[in-house]
């Protein structure tokens, strides 16, 4: 292999391996916030309890997602010096926002947060938690315009200076707010709030399913099913539909890659199993007549088109991208039965504490929303090729000039090692905070019990 195509199997590596954190530390900061409000309004320790557990577990995750995050940085320098030369203008920037404004943000407040839970009023920890929570948003928000950016450059423009070519900025808020940037940020956002609150589901039907911490379990799994079951039709009818109307109108080539649409038409078909065969320029599978016209272009005759009007250099890695697809559609449309299936079964008729069967689907659960947010990040980038702007820069042209493949080869092999060293130490850790699980309080007061059903949930209110 050359060190073009290694320099991108390293870059995959690298951001997927990383990728696994974020969306942790986003959807856990959300449940936190949830957590001291909860106790703030009801005063009941058990919601206290509850958040220094996970204060615990946000530790763990942010001090991983750091680590795992910095070496992209590098890389940016030294395997993609000509891609960083060209865009550095622009991509730098919102890079460094990023940092100035977000993680210092976030970082400032953590300490509070962490060893602040008994030391601080509840209010003011709610506080730092918040602000802890914001600072974690905020720095998605940066990292989604600079990638947005490079899935629908705009706000630039290409000056020659005496080192080369350059992407110069003229608009900062067409850089901001480039076509995709909004239709993605709400689309990745609640990806990260559902790994959150199916981390918190899982982590409650395993000590349900143990018998451990039951009053806790029941807390935990009552506020995170019903918001998984929410955010799981937001993903699905609001998000999902949305950004597949914006790569139809900026990014063709990926929608007819994501579908393997080869033919220019209306009506076009949305495939729900199969195979893109390259050799005879066809798709087969079962398909549902005029379904992605619908869903690109809001209408069941609105044109979409296929990778035959397009030219072949320019098609994205066909089966990867199709594939990848499918994987995300199909086991992202699985969250909302099974948010539907907690829901009734915890709220309507609080039979879930019997129903084994479906607690272990929950304890999997946050394995397969990592998996399908991996998955939605894969088609993202892997159907930008051979761009790695779209449009204006090919990956081929990105590449360190002075790079060679031995000392690719060396990088790889390094990071593999520290990666399965890394992620078994976090595994490790994780797996004995949840074992250990939550401390018990310092206060006298009690830990009450939470209503089960909505007859309870109701009952209680009419007679309060």
């Amino acid at each position: 292999m050359n060190p073009e195509m290694l320099s991108r199997l390293q870059f995959a590596l690298t951001a997927s391996f990383h990728y696994i954190y974020p969306p942790i530390s986003i959807g856990l900061g959300l449940m936190m916030v949830v957590l001291g409000v909860l106790y703030i309004r009801t005063k009941n320790p058990l919601w206290r309890q509850m958040s220094f557990f996970w204060v615990k577990i946000y530790a763990l995750v942010f001090a991983m997602g750091i680590a795992t995050g910095v070496v992209q940085e590098f890389e940016f320098g030294m395997n993609w010096a000509d891609y960083s030369r060209f865009v550095g203008n622009i991509f730098g920037s919102l890079l460094a926002a990023e940092g100035v404004f977000a993680f210092f943000l976030e970082g400032g407040f953590l300490g509070l947060m962490l060893f602040g839970g008994r030391r601080l009023g509840p209010r003011m920890w709610l506080f730092a938690t918040f602000m802890v929570a914001f600072g974690a948003h905020f720095s998605a928000v940066w990292i989604i315009m600079a990638n947005s950016w490079m899935q629908t450059p705009g706000g630039y423009t290409v000056a020659t200076t005496a080192t080369g070519a350059r992407a110069v900025m003229t608009s900062f808020r067409e850089v901001m707010f480039t076509p995709s940037f909004l239709s993605r940020i709400g689309h990745v956002l609640v990806s990260a709030w559902m790994v959150g609150t199916s981390l918190m589901l899982s982590v409650s039907a395993w000590y349900l399913l143990k018998r451990q911490h039951i009053e806790i379990a029941k807390a935990g799994f009552r506020i995170s099913v019903l918001l998984f079951f929410i955010l799981s039709l937001l993903q699905l009818f609001v998000f999902g539909s949305e950004s597949a109307a914006v790569v139809a109108e900026y990014q063709p080539s990926k929608l007819a890659a994501m579908e393997g649409l080869w033919e220019t038409q209306e009506c076009a078909p949305m495939t729900l199993i199969g195979w893109v065969d390259k050799e005879s320029g066809a798709t087969r599978g079962i398909q549902i007549p005029c379904a992605l016209s619908f869903l690109a272009g809001g209408s069941f005759d609105a044109t979409v088109v296929g990778l035959n009007q397009i030219p072949e250099e320019l098609w994205p890695p066909l089966q990867m991208t199709f594939q990848a697809y499918r994987f995300m559609i199909a086991f992202g449309s699985l969250f909302i039965p099974i948010g539907l299936l907690g829901v009734i079964f915890y709220y309507w008729q609080g039979r879930i504490f019997k129903m084994r069967w479906l607690l272990w689907i929950f304890v999997l659960s946050v394995f397969l929303t990592e998996a399908v947010t991996m998955a939605g990040w894969a088609v993202a980038e892997i159907g930008r090729q051979p761009w790695i702007v779209f449009g204006l820069m090919k990956t081929a042209e990105g590449i360190s000039p002075t790079l060679s493949t031995e000392q690719v080869v060396a990088s790889i092999s390094i990071f593999i090692f520290l990666y399965i060293a890394l992620f078994a130490l976090f595994i490790y850790l994780l797996n004995a905070k949840i074992q250990h699980g939550p401390d018990p309080l310092e206060e006298d007061k009690p830990v009450s019990a939470l209503p089960d059903t909505f007859r309870e949930v109701f009952g209680r209110a009419r007679t309060s």
